[in-house]
């Protein structure tokens, strides 16, 4: 019982100075992290909508909804947004940049963690690039062998466009 109680002490002190170690080193780069995920993000919207000169959030409350792309001139040229849909094994990210209009420029897909070699593929160019300068979706084709996947990319633009569309008219 004396030696259980040495190990369970022993072990508790352990676990007390990683725990402190780990909320350190989080508090030392948490800053370092959020600009990082920022410039990811600004580098993603200007994939998707290249030919902006700045990107200006339009919220509701604290949620960000979509960003308008703004030309040289202060001109709309476009906006962009992220759509989120349940995959085959994990929910996908996609950014996506599209014109007044509702012709979709570019997809980028944020995050993803699907079935390696097959529903991750839709991370891929041949994939994306099926979205560029279309404003049908219906004519983009699902991966073979990833066809959830493909589906939740494809459905979650096509749902979250029309509704930024209606907010942007």
């Amino acid at each position: 019982m004396k030696e259980m109680v040495r190990y369970g002490s022993i072990l508790g002190l352990i676990c007390i100075v990683a725990g402190g170690f780990l909320a350190g080193i989080n508090a030392l780069t948490s800053s370092r992290i959020i600009a990082q995920a920022q410039a990811e993000e600004e580098a993603g919207l200007k994939e998707v909508v290249p030919l902006a000169a700045h990107f200006e959030a339009a919220k509701s409350g604290e949620k960000t909804l979509y960003y308008k792309a703004h030309d040289k001139d202060g001109k709309l040229i476009g906006v962009a947004f992220k759509a989120q849909a349940k995959g085959y094994s994990s929910d996908i990210e996609t950014l996506v940049g599209m014109l007044p209009d509702g012709t979709i420029l570019a997809i980028k897909i944020l995050s993803q963690n699907e079935t390696p070699g097959l529903g991750s593929r839709v991370a891929e160019a041949e994939f994306t690039g099926q979205f560029k300068n279309q404003k049908d979706l219906n004519n983009i084709q699902a991966i073979t062998g990833a066809t959830i996947s493909s589906r939740a990319v494809i459905d979650s633009v096509k749902k979250e466009a029309g509704k930024i569309k209606e907010l942007i008219q």
